[in-house]
């Protein structure tokens, strides 16, 4: 007997619905169904002497539909967002010599993430004065490393 249950199992109505949805509405059978949707509008245009209600009928249907895909697509988005964010968490708590202040960067502020993105740009602008292109650190390894390179270079020890 396995304790591991799939994300369909549990979670909320409206969560394995969504779920479902959003897994159908990528499918080739979606796609294939709105194209014959629209090609049927189309084919009774004559029928319907292309009439303003005629056209107001597509007009509506795709409205809502699109209304409601916003919300789906968002929702898809909010939760894959979240599980690469979990999956690099993992990644650098996991990574020996890494620095773990980058675990759950998403929910630094705006202007911490700008401290950090003009910190990783000098790292990168030291890293390109560097010779070897083989070696990764952590931060605080590669500045310690470019120091000691910076250092031997000059003739100190």
């Amino acid at each position: 007997m396995t304790t591991q249950s799939s994300a369909s199992d549990t979670g909320s109505f409206f969560g394995r619905l969504a779920e479902q949805i959003t897994k159908f509405s990528g499918s080739t059978a979606a796609f294939t169904g709105a194209a014959g949707v629209v090609l049927l509008w189309a084919a009774t245009g004559p029928l319907f002497h292309y009439s303003e209600t005629w056209q107001l009928v597509i007009n509506t249907g795709t409205t809502v539909v699109t209304f409601l895909m916003v919300f789906l697509i968002q929702r898809a988005q909010n939760k894959d967002s979240l599980v690469v964010h979990l999956k690099l968490n993992e990644l650098i708590a996991a990574t020996q010599g890494a620095s773990n202040r980058m675990i759950n960067a998403q929910d630094l502020s705006e202007e911490e993430i700008n401290t950090l993105h003009r910190f990783y740009c000098l790292l990168a602008e030291k890293a390109k004065q560097d010779t070897s292109l083989g070696q990764t650190h952590s931060v605080e390894e590669a500045e310690d490393n470019h120091d000691e390179k910076m250092a031997a270079q000059r003739g100190e020890k």
